[in-house]
């Protein structure tokens, strides 16, 4: 792959992790139209980790957020960006349904997890490398 493929979106409400999964499976068909295959376990595992980041955003962020997605030749970058200067607090996974789960099967999907807080809130950056 010579360059990388990107794509963006804004995204708030209900259904802003089914949209986030769209721009997903519209990043790997992109990559595809390029003559760039993605594994089927990559893409599920991307599907998962952005579904995952955006749900906590608008869970625990007050809204909204961006979607910021590029395939390179070596890694699929996840970039999510909310409003909140709050960075995530990890838990322990609840039995009852409350949650707890999210951020550590983000981490296990993932070969780079970072913060990064700004002036108009943060982003969390989430990279899966690609099997070579």
């Amino acid at each position: 792959m010579a360059a990388s493929i990107r794509r963006h979106c804004t995204i708030r409400g209900p259904w802003a992790a089914a949209e986030a999964r769209r721009e997903m499976h519209g990043l790997v068909a992109d990559a595809l139209l390029a003559g760039e295959a993605v594994s089927e376990a990559t893409e599920a595992d991307a599907m998962l980790v952005v579904s995952e980041l955006v749900s906590n955003a608008v869970r625990h962020a007050g809204g909204g957020c961006s979607v910021d997605l590029a395939l390179r030749p070596d890694a699929m970058d996840i970039d999510v960006s909310d409003h909140s200067r709050e960075p995530p607090r990890p838990r322990s996974p609840s039995p009852d349904g409350d949650g707890g789960y999210g951020w550590g099967i983000i981490a296990r999907l993932t070969s780079e997890l970072t913060v990064v807080c700004h002036g108009s809130g943060k982003t969390v950056h989430a990279r899966i490398g690609l099997p070579r």
